[in-house]
């Protein structure tokens, strides 16, 4: 047997129990803790300078070492509007989507997953941009950085 569960909210956090009758032993029943947690996402500010590099780490907390062996996509957005700019599966070079003409020849990956944007423009000042890690297909950890870029 098995359950399915749509919509997922916190408030379906709780125990489970399934119990069916059987003939001629009785009732057989097993029980399930569920725990929904929030998605787990970090917001940062990171202000940089004109015409200067920028660089931003895919997660503050983590090494490069720890998501090395998962996907990860980094997006930049404005409006409510995302667009991705870089994708990387494990073991595998990054992948750059070139559909954004303001990042074609601006954006690169580091090796520790690290974004860089060289020159920064005033163009980029109040970005969001953000990085996701797929550790699971429902577990995805999202860490967002907004940007402000000062004139000298």
């Amino acid at each position: 047997w098995a359950l399915h569960l749509k919509n997922i909210t916190i408030s379906l956090s709780g125990q489970y129990e399934c119990s069916f009758a059987t003939y001629p032993y009785g009732t057989k029943a097993a029980k399930i803790q569920l725990i929904v947690k929030a998605e787990e996402e970090q917001h940062y500010v990171k202000e940089v300078q004109l015409n200067q590099t920028l660089e931003i780490p895919c997660r503050e907390d983590m090494t490069s070492e720890n998501l090395s062996s998962y996907p990860l996509k980094w997006l930049v957005g404005e409006n409510g509007r995302e667009e991705e700019l870089v994708t990387k599966e494990p073991s595998c070079p990054a992948v750059y989507r070139n559909g954004s003409t303001l990042y074609r020849q601006r954006v690169h990956l580091a090796l520790n997953n690290t974004l860089k944007i060289f020159p920064t423009k005033i163009t980029d000042d109040g970005r969001v941009f953000s990085c996701h890690v797929v550790y699971h297909p429902e577990r995805v950890q999202k860490s967002s950085t907004t940007v402000r870029v000062f004139g000298k």
